[in-house]
């Protein structure tokens, strides 16, 4: 694999690099943070209509721009950098990649061109257990006729308050582990559906409550064979895996920033605090996890490509979003922390926005698994594939 950008992906990482700065500043945040709904509108009109970035890995053939995931992952990178506040990770990583993965030709043709042309949407798949793995789908779908019926809720959705689309896995009455699992897309105004914010301590991105009561759908509105959705769902998480890991990596890499800057304007004892040794260490030892963390997320990146190029569940991305995950959750939460302790008695405050990434570092920590999730899920891999051998 080539890890060098291509001077277009150099563009397309410049110019989401400009964009976000202009755009989303450190009042922009906190304005979209104090809002029920999240993000700006007018800001996801300028999002989709002038940069047409929620198509950017849309094949051509349904509107979208052809690209591949190295190239979404360097967008998304700059978006953690810059905390962007928009339904983009929702629509795109889960959403996009779920109808990718799993849906049929028709729901393609009919889906894709939608969000081309902005409209927004998520995935639910997580219970009230608080898991990531199969285990965490706990919606209940019952037969009905040719359709199904569609009991329980859904919790931890990123914008399922407002999104436009709903993907959503289920599982059959009595089903355990990876059996019994589908998925279904369908309008959030179908009856039987009711949605709830739930307030989060990071308030960048946020986050809904799913009720399902006796919700109908048809059975145009399954994805793939009913039953057996599970490897196509633990595709889609791997690649929303990646896009979190992103996320993180342009986090990390702002917290350093961010902290390097105050240390360079601190005075403390007649000189800047950045000409203390011990201070340069922590300095070092944060841009050493942000370096860690770019290798492993956009060979993640090349790794999910291939995956969407060959229509095939790969076998290699599973082990590449967990190393990326595990690592990036790590490294973020340990940057903006040092970050933090850096920035001395301020950093906590709501003045300087430290504490922003830090909240952000933890809620995307614990989103789709943490370090300690992943580490262990690797090793079973490492196991079982030792087995097989």
């Amino acid at each position: 694999m080539d890890f060098k950008f291509t001077e277009e992906q150099e563009m397309i990482r410049d110019t989401a690099q400009a964009f976000l700065a202009e755009v989303s500043t450190s009042a922009a945040v906190r304005a979209a943070m104090a809002t029920e709904l999240g993000y700006d509108p007018a800001l996801w009109s300028r999002i989709t209509g002038e940069m047409f970035w929620q198509a950017i890995h849309i094949p051509e053939q349904y509107g979208g721009m052809g690209l591949g995931y190295v190239e979404l992952v360097a967008m998304l990178e700059q978006m953690g950098r810059y905390l962007l506040c928009a339904p983009f990770y929702s629509t795109v990583c889960l959403a996009t990649n779920a109808l990718l993965i799993a849906g049929t030709e028709e729901q393609k043709e009919r889906y894709l061109p939608q969000i081309v042309g902005g409209t927004t949407a998520t995935l639910a798949y997580t219970g009230n257990s608080g898991g990531w793995d199969a285990s965490a789908v706990e919606l209940i779908c019952l037969a009905d006729g040719e359709g199904f019926t569609l009991n329980g809720s859904c919790r931890y959705i990123p914008d399922g308050h407002s999104a436009q689309l709903l993907v959503v896995a289920a599982r059959e009455q009595h089903s355990v582990g990876e059996q019994g699992i589908s998925l279904f897309v369908l309008a959030p105004d179908t009856a039987g559906i009711t949605r709830r914010w739930l307030p989060t301590m990071d308030q960048t991105r946020k986050q809904a409550e799913l009720q399902f009561d006796n919700v109908s759908v048809t059975a145009s509105a399954v994805m793939r064979s009913p039953g057996e959705a599970w490897p196509l769902l633990a595709t889609i998480i791997d690649l929303a895996t990646v896009a979190v890991a992103a996320d993180q990596l342009g986090g990390s890499q702002q917290a350093l920033d961010s902290t390097v800057q105050y240390l360079q304007e601190r005075v403390q004892f007649g000189r800047v605090i950045a000409s203390y040794q011990a201070v340069k260490h922590k300095a070092a030892d944060m841009m050493v996890k942000v370096e860690a963390s770019r290798s492993a997320v956009y060979y993640a990146a090349c790794i999910a490509d291939e995956t969407l190029q060959n229509s095939a569940l790969g076998v290699e991305l599973p082990e590449a979003a967990s190393v990326a995950k595990a690592y990036c959750s790590d490294a973020y939460f340990h940057n903006a922390g040092t970050g933090i302790q850096l920035h001395g008695g301020v950093g906590f405050t709501a003045e300087y926005d430290i504490q922003l990434y830090f909240k952000r570092a933890k809620s995307t920590e614990t989103f789709l698994g943490d370090g300690a999730f992943h580490r262990e899920r690797l090793a079973r891999q490492l196991l079982d594939g030792e087995t097989a051998a």
